[in-house]
Order: structure tokens, then sequence, then C-alpha cells
């Protein structure tokens, strides 16, 4: 398992992660969504050990990952910013792997390389964004790991690529029992692949779900009521609210909470159309940041 305490990351005086905690079971796949600069590539480069964290603790099965060259070596770090050694081909960086990497499997490597269609003899610099980031997936696949973190891993793939990329890391991740953090900022690349997911807002874990329960915890629901029979938000003090609008006849109204008891409680006042919808992964980023002010007043001073 792994599991991140009460984790705080500081840079001089700058607190990029305050007090975050979550648990990413076997198995699972959890997404890591925020918005550009949110914290996620600190979270997880915290997480592979290339950063010491300034309060808190990240353990990979009970251990300390810092420092801890057992446990690195069942753990494959794709980052954002990908880099290969100068000149290097995914051959090379085949065998270099090899050498830090016990487990590391060069018929994985083959069948990935075929599946995805690179030829490994070519130099990576080469390579396009999206394709050398394909490359670093398959290297980090065949390297076997039971903790893979992947940082913006769809950036610069065509939709095909994607799901190619999606299917392998759900069956990878259900076959070996393995964790995953996967970070996006494009939250449409989560939404189906992912077993639990936490929102970073303001430093800190401001939202976790799991995709599971999703449907009936946020939803959205429309409705009109007899011409002379006004609403206001008001009249929906018994319902836990998050958004309230009417356009003439019809409202609708965001619920965070019991779907079902929330559907009951607006019945009772009597609307001649009531409909109910899910959220959307994208809503629900929306709804939760929703209240952080930007203030662009000094901008253009």
């Amino acid at each position: 398992m792994i599991e991140v305490k009460n984790l705080t990351k500081r840079y001089g005086k700058f607190t990029a992660l305050d007090g975050i905690s979550l648990k990413v079971e076997p198995g699972q796949v959890y997404g890591l969504i925020g918005y550009n600069g949110a914290g996620k590539t600190t979270l997880l480069k915290t997480a592979a050990g290339v950063y010491r964290s300034n309060g808190g603790h990240i353990l990979f099965d009970g251990e300390h990952i810092f420092d801890n060259a057992k446990m690195k070596a069942q753990l494959f770090y794709v980052p954002d910013d990908i880099y290969f050694t100068p000149y290097s081909s995914m051959n090379k960086m085949a065998d270099f792997y090899n050498g830090y990497y016990a487990n590391f499997s060069f018929d994985t490597f083959r069948s990935l390389t075929s599946v995805f269609g690179l030829d490994p003899a070519k130099p990576l610099n080469g390579f396009s964004k999206g394709m050398q980031r394909q490359a670093e997936l398959v290297l980090g696949m065949a390297t076997n790991p039971r903790f893979l973190l992947l940082d913006e891993s769809f950036d610069g793939l065509d939709p095909q690529k994607r799901q190619m990329i999606k299917n392998l890391v759900i069956e990878y991740a259900k076959e070996r029992g393995a964790h995953v953090i996967i970070s996006s900022h494009n939250l449409h690349d989560l939404g189906d692949m992912c077993d639990r997911f936490g929102l970073i807002n303001g430093k800190k874990l401001a939202l976790e779900h799991d995709m599971s329960v999703f449907d009936n915890d946020y939803v959205k629901f429309r409705m009109a009521f007899a011409e002379g029979d006004e609403k206001t938000e008001a009249d929906f003090s018994d319902v836990e609210l998050r958004k309230f609008s009417a356009d003439g006849r019809l409202i609708t109204v965001t619920v965070r909470g019991d779907a079902d008891e929330a559907m009951a409680k607006i019945k009772e006042k009597a609307p001649v159309y009531l409909e109910k919808f899910p959220l959307s992964i994208e809503e629900i980023f929306m709804e939760e940041v929703e209240g952080v002010d930007y203030d662009f007043t000094e901008i253009f001073r």
C-alpha cells in the first residue's frame, strides 16, 4: 500500500503541499487532479523519492521511500519532463534500466514496443514528445513495477494512443496488483480509468472520492413548478445545495450528498417536472475550485 500521511513540502518560504493524506491500495488506479501548479508534480516527485518532505511521511508497504534502494527498485516514475541520456535509443535505455531493475523483462519491452509502433533502434531525440512519452512508459512497464507513478502521461498523445495507455495501465494494475498514481489537469483523461481520485486545491487535498459511489454523491436536478408557484433558493434550505439557478420557471440545483434523499425532499415541493443528472468530473472540479479567488488587479498596473 502507498500511504501519504500529512505530507508537507516547502521550497524556501513557499509551501507547495500542506498536510496531504491519501492511500492507494493494491490493484488501484488513483487519479490525482488539479490545475497546473496545484502541486501534483511535487507530490509525485516526493513520492518517488526525488524530493525529501518537510513534514509527514510517504510509506510504500510501511517503508519510507527516500534513500531506500530496495523500494525504489520496485517503483517507476514517468515524469512530465521526459529525459533520456544523449544519443540514446529505446534499446540502449532498455539495457540501462536492465542494470537497475532486477525484474526488467526484454520480452515485455519488445512486445510493447511493437504494440505502440515504436522503432527501438532510432535515436529518441528524433521522437516527438508524444512518442517519447510512450517510449518511457514502455520502458517503465518493462521493469514490472509494483508502484507506478505517472505525471501528465497523456500530453501530446492522439486519442487512439491515449486509450491504449488507459487500457494498458488498468489491465496491469488489476493483473499484477500494482499501485498506480496518475496525475492530469485534463479531467477527461481520468474519468474512465481511475478507481479513486483526489483533487488538490490550495495546497491541500480538497476532495477525495471513490468512483464507485461518485454518481450518488454529486448530482444535478432540473425542475419546474406550476405557474404561480415560484420558488427561490430559500425554499430549498432543507437540501444541501452547492448551486442554485433559475431561468424563468426552470430551476437547476447542484447537490452534494445523498441523491435519493435530496430527490425525496424536492418531490415534497410538488414540481411538475423533475429530472436528475450525474455531474461529470469536470463539473465537480469546477464546483470545488469555484471559491478560489484569483486577483488579477495588480497584473496590468
